[in-house]
C-alpha cells in the first residue's frame, strides 16, 4: 500500500465527498479515485466506499479499515512533528567529553557563543582523561569529545583542530627561574617535580627526561591539576603543564624549551556515525569562534 492512497481514503472518510477530498489532498478527482481503487485492489476484500448519487458512504470493510488507516496518518504526523522538533534543537542534548587537563578559561568563551545561538539545547560536560574519553566516545556514551593525544588518532575518529598550546614549567613565587625568559628541560634535573597523573603527555615528557639523563625527584603527585598547581604555589616543587591549563592566580611560569613541547586540542567525533543537530551546532560554533580572544596567558611576574 502507498501512503498517499491511505491519505486519500482518510480524506474521503472525513468528507464523504470525492470532490472535496480531492481538493483537500491537492489532486484531481480522477487521481484520487484511481488511488482508492488501487487500495481496494491491494486489500482484496472488496470496495471500501459506496459511491451513490448524494449518498457516498463507507462499506462495512471501509468502516473496519478506517481506524487503522487513521492511526497510520496520526502516527506519521506525530513522527514528523518529533523529527522537526529534533532538527530545530528544541530538545537536543549534547553529551560532550572534556579532557580534564584543559583549562576552563580557554573553553568558556566557546560555550558562551554556542549557548547564545542555541539556548534550548542541553550541554552535559563529562570530565575525564583523554584515553577514557576516547573509549566512551567509541562506545557511544559521548556524542563528541574535546581532547588530544601525543600520537595521531585512529582512522575511526575525525578530529577538528581547535587550538595549539605549548607546555610551560610552573614554579613557586620567588624561584630563581622568575628571572629568566624561558626554562630548559635540563634545568629540571634534581628539582622537586610534582607529577600530574592524568597528563596525556606524561610518557612523552618521561622520554625526554630519559634521553637527557634528567632525574627530578617526585615528592607529590595527584590526578587533580588544581591541587598540583596549589602545591607549586605553596613552594612544594615545580611542574610542567600546558600554558592555558594554568588556573591558580599569580602562579609563575615560563616557556619550556629544548625541546619545545606543544599539543593540539581537537573536537573529536566518530567517523561515519550519524549525529544529531547538537553536534552540527557545536561544529558551527567551533569553526566560527575567534580563538585569539583568549590569547596567551601572561605570568603576572613577567
Amino acid at each position: 500500500m502507498e501512503f498517499h492512497e491511505i491519505r486519500y481514503f482518510v480524506a474521503v472518510c472525513e468528507t464523504l465527498n470525492f470532490t472535496r477530498a480531492a481538493e483537500l489532498c491537492n489532486v484531481t478527482q480522477p487521481t484520487l479515485t484511481r488511488a482508492i481503487q488501487n487500495l481496494e485492489g491491494k486489500l482484496a476484500g472488496g470496495p471500501l466506499i459506496n459511491r451513490e448519487r448524494g449518498n457516498t458512504h463507507l462499506t462495512e470493510l471501509g468502516q473496519l479499515m478506517r481506524p487503522y488507516f487513521t492511526s497510520m496518518i496520526d502516527s506519521k504526523n506525530a513522527a514528523l512533528k518529533t523529527a522537526r522538533g529534533f532538527v530545530e534543537t528544541t530538545s537536543a542534548t549534547l553529551n560532550l567529553g572534556l579532557m580534564c587537563t584543559i583549562g576552563p578559561a580557554r573553553m568558556i568563551g566557546l560555550f558562551q557563543s554556542w549557548y547564545k545561538r542555541n539556548p534550548t539545547m542541553k550541554l552535559v560536560l563529562v570530565d575525564g582523561a583523554a584515553s577514557d574519553l576516547q573509549t566512551r566516545l567509541l562506545h557511544g556514551v559521548l556524542d563528541a569529545a574535546i581532547y588530544c593525544l601525543p600520537k595521531p588518532l585512529d582512522d575511526k575518529f575525525h578530529a577538528l583542530p581547535l587550538y595549539r598550546e605549548r607546555f610551560v614549567v610552573a614554579f613557586p613565587p620567588g624561584h630563581e627561574w622568575a628571572n629568566r625568559e624561558l626554562v630548559r628541560f635540563s634545568d629540571l634535573n634534581e628539582q622537586p617535580y610534582l607529577n600530574r597523573i592524568n597528563c596525556e603527555y606524561t610518557e612523552h615528557i618521561d622520554e625526554i627526561f630519559a634521553r637527557q639523563a634528567i632525574t627530578p625527584f617526585y615528592p607529590y603527585e595527584s590526578e587533580r591539576d588544581d591541587w598540583i598547581q596549589s602545591m607549586v604555589m605553596a613552594g612544594l616543587g615545580c611542574t610542567t603543564l600546558p600554558e592555558f591549563a594554568v588556573s591558580v592566580p599569580h602562579l609563575p611560569w615560563r616557556p619550556l624549551v629544548d625541546p619545545v613541547v606543544e599539543r593540539t586540542i581537537n573536537l573529536v567525533t566518530v567517523r561515519g556515525r550519524v549525529h544529531g543537530p547538537a553536534i552540527g551546532a557545536l561544529v558551527h560554533a567551533v569553526k566560527h569562534y575567534d580563538w585569539t580572544i583568549t590569547g596567551s596567558r601572561r605570568d603576572p611576574g613577567s
